[in-house]
C-alpha cells in the first residue's frame, strides 16, 4: 500500500463571534490564564493604591490650605481681592474692547475708574469718621448720662450677683492677673506702623488687576483652545462666562442697592440732625456687603454716634432703629425682587463662608466671602459636581487613560 507524503492541514474553523485576544505581558508575549489573572490583580491593587494616595493627598491639601492662606495673607489677600475686583470689571473691559479700545488702554481705564470711585467713597467715610470719633473721649460724659438708667440696672444686677456669690462661696474668687497691652497713642502712630505694608499690598493689588484685565482676552482664548476635546472647550467657555456674569451681576447689583440704601439713611439722619450723614450712609453701605453681621455692626456704630450726639436716649437710639428698619426692607423686599433666584445662595453656606474667610483674612475676608462663594458655587455648578477633576484634567478617573490604551491595543491586535 502506498503511503501519501502529503501533510495533513487542519480544517479551517467557520467564522464565529470575535474572541478577545490573549492577555499580553510586559514584552508583548501572551500570558497563560493564571498569569493574566495575576497581572489583572496587580493592576487593580496598583489602581487602588494610587486612588488611596490621591485621596490622602487631597484631604491633606484641603486641611492645609486655610492655614497656608492665613499665614500668607500678605500675598494671597491682595491677590484675591484684585482678582475679584477684576472679574467684576470684565464687562466694562469687554465693552471698551468692542469699541476698538486696545486691551492695555481698556484695562488701565477700568482700574483708574475703580480707583477714583473707591477714593471718593473712602474720603467721604474715613475723613469725617476720623474727625467724629476723635471727639469720643470728650463725649463719654454724655454717653454715660444717656445710659445712666441702663447702667444703674446693670449695677444693681451686678451687686445682687456678687452678694449671692459671696453667700454661696466660702472663699473669694481670685481673678487671674491680666497683662496690659499698650494701645497706639494716636491714629498717626497706628498708620506709621502699618502704612508701608498696606501701601505695598495696595500697589501689588493694582498691578495684579491691571495685568489680569490687559491679558484677559488672550488668556481666555488660550484657555479654551488648549482643551483636547470640543466638549472640554465648551465646558471651559461656559464656566468662564458663568463666573464673569454671576460675579459682575452680584457685585454690580449689590453695589447699586447699597448706594441707594446709604443715601436713604443719610437723608433720614440729615433730617434727624445727625452730623456727618454722608459718612454714616457710607458706613452702612460698606458694611451691608457683609450679610447678617454687617448691619448689626452698623447699627451698633450708629447707636454710639447717636449717644454721642443727642442728650435724649430715645432720640439717640433713633438712628440705629431707622437704619435697621431700612435694612429689613432692603433685605426682605428690594434685594430678592431685584436679584431674583438666579444668585440665591443657601444662608448656611453664606454663614460658613463669612466665618471661614473672616477667620482667614479678617474684615477684608468677610467682605470677600460672598463673591468667593459665588465663584466657587458657579465653577462647581457649571463644571459638574461629581467630576471636578475630570473637568480640570479631562480625565475623570485614574484608570481612564489605561482603559483607552487597552482598547487601542485590542483594536490594533484584532486588526493585525
Amino acid at each position: 500500500m502506498a503511503v501519501s507524503n502529503e501533510t495533513v492541514v487542519p480544517a479551517t474553523l467557520p467564522p464565529g463571534p470575535a474572541t478577545s485576544p490573549p492577555a499580553s505581558g510586559a514584552f508583548g508575549l501572551p500570558l497563560a490564564g493564571e498569569d493574566a489573572e495575576d497581572e489583572a490583580r496587580i493592576a487593580l491593587r496598583r489602581d487602588r493604591l494610587l486612588a488611596a494616595l490621591t485621596l490622602i493627598a487631597g484631604v491633606g491639601l484641603i486641611l492645609a490650605t486655610p492655614f497656608a492662606l492665613k499665614a500668607g495673607a500678605e500675598f494671597f489677600l491682595p491677590t484675591t481681592t484684585a482678582l475679584v475686583i477684576a472679574v467684576a470689571l470684565i464687562p466694562l473691559l469687554e465693552w471698551l474692547e468692542r469699541r476698538g479700545v486696545p486691551s492695555a488702554l481698556a484695562a488701565l481705564t477700568c482700574v483708574l475708574l475703580f480707583l477714583i470711585v473707591a477714593n471718593i467713597a473712602l474720603a467721604a467715610i474715613v475723613v469725617p469718621a476720623t474727625e467724629f470719633f476723635r471727639l469720643l473721649p470728650t463725649r463719654i460724659d454724655r454717653i454715660q448720662t444717656n445710659l445712666a438708667p441702663l447702667l444703674d440696672l446693670y449695677s444693681s444686677l451686678e451687686k445682687y450677683a456678687n452678694r449671692t456669690l459671696r453667700q454661696i462661696a466660702s472663699t473669694p474668687i481670685r481673678q487671674a492677673p491680666t497683662a496690659g497691652v499698650a494701645p497706639p497713642s494716636s491714629i498717626l502712630e497706628l498708620a506709621a506702623t502699618s502704612a508701608p505694608a498696606v501701601i505695598i499690598q495696595i500697589f501689588f493689588g493694582i498691578l495684579t488687576a491691571f495685568f489680569f484685565l490687559s491679558g484677559w482676552t488672550r488668556m481666555r482664548k488660550r484657555t479654551i483652545t488648549s482643551r483636547q476635546s470640543f466638549g472640554g472647550a465648551m465646558a471651559t467657555a461656559r464656566v468662564i462666562q458663568d463666573v464673569v456674569d454671576d460675579v459682575s451681576s452680584y457685585l454690580g447689583t449689590i453695589t447699586a442697592i447699597n448706594i441707594v440704601l446709604g443715601l436713604v439713611i443719610a437723608g433720614a439722619l440729615y433730617a434727624l440732625g445727625m452730623p456727618f450723614p454722608l459718612m454714616w450712609g457710607g458706613i452702612v453701605a460698606l458694611l451691608n456687603y457683609v450679610p447678617y453681621f454687617g448691619p448689626v455692626v452698623a447699627a451698633l456704630l450708629l447707636a454710639i454716634g447717636g449717644l454721642m450726639t443727642f442728650s435724649d436716649v430715645w432720640v439717640a437710639l433713633a438712628p440705629p432703629a431707622i437704619m435697621y428698619g431700612c435694612h429689613l426692607i432692603e433685605a426682605n423686599v428690594v434685594t430678592p425682587l431685584i436679584v431674583g433666584h438666579r444668585l440665591t445662595i443657601n444662608p448656611i453656606m453664606i454663614l460658613i463662608s463669612i466665618s471661614f474667610w473672616g477667620w482667614v483674612w479678617g474684615t477684608t475676608g468677610a467682605l470677600l466671602a460672598v463673591p468667593l462663594l459665588i465663584i466657587i458655587q458657579t465653577v462647581i455648578g457649571a463644571a459638574g459636581k461629581p467630576d471636578i477633576a475630570g473637568f480640570l484634567f479631562e480625565h475623570g478617573t485614574l484608570t481612564q487613560r489605561r482603559r483607552e490604551n487597552a482598547a487601542v491595543d485590542t483594536r490594533s491586535e484584532t486588526g493585525s
